[in-house]
């Protein structure tokens, strides 16, 4: 694990005690540090008091006296803006941070290294585990953390020279103030996660903290397909060299390339090559990478061919904005979609519904989406996956495509998207 000898004697709260949070309070109890957690999830809080019997205290965050913490750490998932530690710790003068903020603190006792981090909306683990694989077929040792991954504190410390590529989430940027990345990387700028900012404009800043956050000689890539990162561009225009600007709609042969379909990989592949050749990664090497990338579970994963149709696996889509690339990469789909809406339009994936022969319709969300296709793509209320995989199957062809990608959060009817995966995965493993 990554430790800093900084947090000796020092006093933490942990607040969400899930993978960051597990990964925090063990690094910071073997640093020496003091900590108090706690998770609202009575299970969890008993399996780190069990892991750690005589270095963590249990105490609810929400109310105890934080005065004279060092910082308060809290896993992303927890809403600053609704929970009452916020504004506990502002009264008591103590910082909200993250693990990276405490992986930043822990850089200098680590040998020498860069750190790439990439950001956006959508396709940022695609990139990131991209850039990583890049990294290691050229040689160069390297670790992958984040928002993907293993947190970033239960990595092993790389040797002189590796390069730690991390995914970087909003909620991880709002809990972050000094991470400066050798090379950051943003992809796109779309509408989602509202609920937590104050309006789009709140939800692009986070993004955009990124860059603030960097020297201005290091490296920023940044894709330029919507206005939001299009204007973040702009004002780091001074950067000159240092900035890499990624435009929409550049005509790329992906065929030598078999996980990395579609107009959006072509997206995705050109930020990682920009963040390769910054990093001054051999051209033979990013092209190797590119060619030998197996792509990611749950990310148009092509899971099985069953009598000529192939079944995708694109759970991890779980907004519109994600499922248009899916629907834009096949021809003749038969869509699986809905469950826990995150809007109640389907209007990002409407160019592609050309390329759609007919639509199926789960969880919450399904009636509504049902009512939103029924004039243009022939959709039938499913309810479940199992049944919507059924009626898929029935009335695919050889050369269809089966393809889930549910534009919606899983929350409904799975525990996460993987669990959403992993089902849809073992229904088609099913039919052999």
């Amino acid at each position: 694990m990554i430790t800093s000898p900084a947090w000796r004697d020092r006093r933490y709260a942990v607040l969400g005690l899930a993978r960051s949070g597990a990964a925090t309070v063990e690094a910071l109890v073997a640093a020496g540090a003091e900590v108090f957690a706690w998770d609202a999830d009575e299970t969890v809080r008993k399996a780190v008091i069990e892991y750690h019997p005589h270095g963590v205290t249990l105490a609810d965050t929400a109310t105890m006296d934080l005065t004279g913490f060092a910082g308060v750490v809290v896993s992303p998932g927890v809403p600053l803006n609704r929970h009452p530690v916020a504004a506990r710790a502002r009264a008591a003068g103590v910082p909200i941070i993250g693990d990276i903020e405490l992986f930043v603190e822990a850089r200098s006792e680590l040998p020498p290294h860069r750190v790439v981090g990439i950001t956006g909306t959508n396709g940022k683990s695609t990139t990131t585990a991209l850039i990583h694989h890049i990294v290691e077929t050229a040689g160069v040792p390297s670790r992958l953390g984040g928002n993907i991954g293993l947190p970033i504190l239960g990595e092993e410390p790389l040797p002189e020279g590796g390069i730690y590529v991390i995914e970087l989430s909003s909620y991880q940027l709002d809990l972050t103030f000094s991470l400066d990345c050798d090379v950051a990387v943003l992809l796109n700028i779309t509408p989602d996660h509202l609920d937590r900012y104050d309006g789009f404009e709140g939800y692009a800043a986070s993004k955009a903290r990124l860059f603030a956050m960097q020297s201005p000689g290091h490296d920023a890539v940044i894709g330029i397909g919507d206005d939001a990162s299009a204007k973040i561009a702009r004002g780091l225009s001074a950067r000159a060299e240092h900035l890499h600007k990624i435009a929409p709609g550049v005509c790329m042969d992906q065929s030598r390339w078999p996980s990395l379909q579609g107009p959006h990989n072509a997206q995705n592949a050109l930020a990682a090559i920009a963040a390769c050749q910054a990093l001054s990664i051999p051209e033979a090497a990013i092209d190797a990478g590119l060619e030998s990338f197996a792509g990611l579970p749950h990310r148009m994963e092509r899971v099985g061919v069953f009598n000529g149709v192939a079944y995708v696996n694109d759970s991890k889509a779980t907004n519109p904005d994600s499922t248009a690339p899916a629907l834009a990469a096949f021809d003749r789909i038969h869509w699986i979609l809905g469950g826990q809406a995150k809007t109640d339009n389907l209007d990002a994936c409407r160019p592609a519904f050309g390329h759609v022969r007919a639509a199926y319709t789960i969880g919450e969300a399904g009636m509504l989406f049902r009512d939103l296709l029924a004039d243009t793509i022939p959709t039938t209320y499913a309810g479940t996956l199992p049944d919507a995989v059924d009626l898929a199957r029935a009335a695919a062809e050889p050369g269809d495509t089966v393809l889930l990608s549910p534009a919606c959060a899983s929350f409904d009817q799975f525990r996460d998207y993987e669990d959403r995966g992993d089902t849809f995965r073992g229904l088609v493993e099913a039919m052999s």
